[in-house]
């Protein structure tokens, strides 16, 4: 029976044959990882600035970076294995790795989710940061956007986060984007009001506002009536990135609006409904 030290010596002596007659492979493979190592940092710098000049964010490309970086990084790994002849570790590699990419896929399906979302709006660029936009049924000014959830500031001071993912499902609404907005007034007027010297006196209302769209006139429509009152839509425009805003030029409509009807003595009204007809009617 063989002593376990010769058994050992034997197995060694082996191990350090295969070894050296595998000694040029092993280099081999090694420089070629080293080398994919060095070309996976050259990449990533140069991906990184490319990505960051067309979407402007850096998160988005860094994301990209290390993405091609480790691309490169397991295409080294793969070759120096191939070289070293394990292509039945190479088949385990990646059967692991798409084990682990289904499972983790499954597990985190909302981060995923909202993560190409935000890579989606970083790149499109539906929005950018200073905008204001509407989704979700919030208004507000964008604040941040990050890869998971985009931060906007509500009108009435508050932060809030709302998921990449909602706003991509959603319609969006970005106001920064057109220069142009309607602001629309509706209300109801005593249906006895001379409608000629009505809309006299909206017109020198609205020719106080300085401020409108050069070649939009204010628009007046009479599109409903009931038994004492006819509704009433006026729409006019203003430069939707320029002073004062929404809300100054909707407040100022409706000041001089007021001044000027009080002045030819036209009352607003608040119309009948359907039962307060019904009840007139049966008694």
């Amino acid at each position: 029976m063989e002593h376990w030290t010769d058994v050992f010596y034997n197995k060694t002596v082996s191990w350090w044959r295969s070894f050296m007659d595998m000694l040029p492979e092993i280099l081999l493979a090694l420089l070629i990882f080293l080398v994919a190592v060095g070309c996976g940092r050259l990449v990533r710098r140069g991906v990184f600035r490319l990505v960051q000049r067309f979407s402007g964010k850096s998160s988005v490309a860094r994301l990209f970076a290390v993405i091609v970086q480790l691309a490169v990084l397991l295409t080294g790994l793969f070759i120096a294995l191939d070289i070293l002849q394990l292509n039945k570790a190479v088949s385990s590699l990646l059967a692991g790795a798409g084990i682990i990419g289904i499972i983790l896929g499954f597990a985190f399906q909302d981060i995923t989710s909202n993560f190409i979302s935000g890579v989606y709006i970083a790149i499109k660029k539906p929005f950018d940061i200073g905008h204001t936009i509407k989704t979700n049924d919030f208004i507000g000014n964008v604040e941040d956007i990050q890869l998971r959830s985009t931060t906007i500031r509500t009108f009435s001071g508050l932060h809030l986060m709302i998921p990449n993912r909602d706003i991509i499902q959603k319609p969006l609404i970005n106001y920064s984007l057109t220069r142009e907005r309607r602001i629309e007034l509706e209300f109801f007027i005593d249906s006895a009001t001379d409608l000629r010297a009505f809309r006299e006196a909206i017109m020198k209302a609205m020719a106080k506002l300085h401020y409108l769209f050069p070649g939009r006139d204010p628009e007046i429509y009479f599109n409903d009536f009931r038994e004492n009152a006819i509704k009433v839509a006026v729409w006019y425009w203003i430069d939707n990135h320029a002073p004062p805003g929404y809300m100054v030029a909707r407040h100022d409509a409706i000041f001089h609006i007021m001044d000027h009807l009080k002045e030819k003595e036209i009352s607003l009204m608040v119309p009948m409904s359907l039962q307060q007809l019904n009840q007139q009617a049966t008694n």
